[in-house]
């Protein structure tokens, strides 16, 4: 049992009025209410749960198969927040976007209806938009993530995240005007 005992002071008194008797709290009680309480707290929070995307990865060993320009998308991201897409192959009219800016979800939308649209008008089952991102040595990881949670706010069901080829790194290098950066 939990006891708190208060002792008088020991020591020679000469006079003796009335003796006291040791006070006694029995804190059994106080004891038991705390591991009720900590109890009932620990199994009625909950903790906060992890937010994570999923992310399904080809098999290496696969062979590539051929994709319909018409509905793929090839995002270039580069440094400074500065990204460059185009439909098809490459072409020189690529379109430059800032990250931070709703400018890549209007494209992605307009790019889905136009993808819906050529399926509807090939008699094709409806098939959506394919994005390729390709991210520079040089663009960060945050631009490569706001590209992802972009995805997943339009979204975009295929897409996947594939190395940027050297006819790809000069396109980024290039402003506006055709010129190097």
């Amino acid at each position: 049992m939990a006891e708190l005992n208060n002792d008088a002071p020991s020591g020679d008194l000469k006079k003796i009025r009335s003796r006291k008797s040791n006070s006694k709290v029995d804190l059994t009680a106080m004891v038991d209410l705390a591991f009720l309480l900590i109890t009932f707290f620990m199994l009625t929070t909950t903790l906060s749960k992890s937010h994570a995307m999923e992310l399904s990865m080809p098999d290496s060993k696969g062979t590539p198969s051929p994709v319909d320009e018409n509905r793929t998308l090839t995002i270039l991201v580069g440094n400074h927040n500065k990204t460059k897409c185009f439909m098809g192959k490459q072409s020189g009219n690529s379109k430059e976007i800032v990250l931070g800016t709703r400018d890549l979800r209007r494209e992605l939308t307009a790019r889905k209806k136009e993808v819906l649209a050529y399926s509807t008008a090939k008699g094709k089952p409806e098939r959506g938009l394919i994005v390729l991102i390709k991210p520079d040595k040089n663009s960060s990881y945050g631009n490569l993530v706001d590209i992802l949670d972009e995805m997943a706010i339009s979204e975009v069901q295929t897409y996947a995240i594939t190395d940027i080829e050297k006819n790809e790194s000069e396109l980024l290098k290039k402003d506006g005007s055709g010129r190097k950066i």
